[in-house]
């Protein structure tokens, strides 16, 4: 018999593979979405046990939705460390607080304006933020100068850039202390946010508000960054393939300095965003470094944008568990969706690269 006469059957068994992988990816995360879904109609039905109104139930929620965008600023620019360095960065919470602490500077330095009502605080706030988020950028690519590419050079075992990065948490930590002091701050301290009545009798603060529109902003252009521009396609080249981005000639140092700059910038709108909404105290960074690589593990290390759907799903998650809960356990709720969506998708909601 001539074998070459025989049909050849391998690409269709490739097509059907790759159907099967395709069915099993939709209906995991069918199963991911629908068991996020129970959790949070279980917290519901708990919340109406303990007599929460819907209202109540409707403004936490929104609350997580502002929460869960300050966790995605950090968490974006974490996962997009990890997906071009391939390294747990524990100095990023350092720069969510620098950041924050730097606009505390700048406001202390700009003229104050009258509040833009209802906002507790008028135009020399963005002006402060805006200056900010370069000069935090500018610190993380000075940090990568000095300690991460002479690692990078060497070879060295990811345990290293891992103790590293720690140090440099602390190094940057003792910086604060010593500039500002253990004390809290305050951004604006004694003027009013009364809350503003939204449609189904939400009740929210025009701060929170800004702090959603400003958030969805930066993320709408991290999107356009990544997906439109010649730095964005470098840079997710060299996620994917560092070997294989440089031989087609991009260089990768560079797309690094890009990726720690938009990190600290993005570190540090999330920090200013979080100290506005509570207040400044040196360990601020430390304590959102957790739902930060929480939100970055759910959706997928690597993967921005699942990164920021992992920040919602905590963000909201740790509010509507406060209508029921202690808020010091609201952490703990959040990371029990994170550990489920491990057991059952172990690369995250979205996996890496949004596979």
């Amino acid at each position: 018999m001539d074998i070459s006469q025989e049909p050849d059957r391998a690409p269709v068994k490739r097509d059907k593979r790759l159907g099967e992988r395709v069915r099993d990816v939709v209906q995991t995360r069918a199963f991911l979405l629908v068991s996020i879904a129970v959790v949070f109609v279980a917290l519901l039905v708990l919340a109406r046990f303990q007599g929460v109104s819907g209202e109540r139930l409707l403004s936490l929620a929104a609350w997580g939705i502002m929460l869960g965008g300050i966790i995605g600023l950090g968490s974006i620019g974490l996962t997009l460390v990890y997906g071009v360095l391939k390294f747990p960065n524990f100095s990023h919470g350092a720069l969510v607080t620098l950041g924050a602490y730097f606009t505390f500077a700048f406001l202390a330095w700009l003229p104050q304006s009258e509040p833009l009502r209802p906002l507790s605080f008028g135009w020399e706030f963005p002006v402060a933020l805006v200056l900010s988020m370069p000069l935090v950028g500018l610190v993380a690519v000075a940090v990568d100068r000095a300690v991460y590419r002479r690692l990078r050079r060497q070879n060295a075992h990811l345990v290293l850039f891992a103790m590293a990065s720690l140090a440099m948490a602390f190094f940057l930590r003792s910086i604060i202390y010593i500039a500002w002091g253990p004390d809290f701050h305050f951004y604006f301290p004694g003027r009013a946010n009364p809350a503003l009545e939204l449609p189904l009798n939400i009740r929210v603060r025009a701060d929170q508000l800004f702090i959603l529109v400003l958030a969805l902003m930066l993320m709408l252009g991290v999107y356009v960054l990544l997906e439109r521009t010649r730095i964005g396609k470098a840079m997710r080249a060299t996620a994917d393939n560092p070997e294989l981005a440089q031989v087609r000639g991009i260089n990768t140092e560079r797309v690094i300095a890009w990726t720690w700059l938009l990190g600290g910038a993005l570190a540090a709108a999330g920090g200013t965003m979080y100290g506005l909404s509570s207040q400044l105290r040196p360990e601020m960074g430390f304590w959102l470094l957790l739902p930060m690589f929480a939100a970055a593990i759910m959706g997928g290390i690597g993967n921005p944008y699942g990164a920021l759907a992992g920040a919602l799903i905590i963000g909201i998650t740790h509010q509507v568990s406060t209508a029921f809960l202690d808020p010091t356990y609201g952490p703990a709720v959040a990371f029990v969706l994170m550990v489920i969506v491990l057991l059952v998708r172990p690369q995250g909601l979205f996996g890496r690269g949004g596979g």
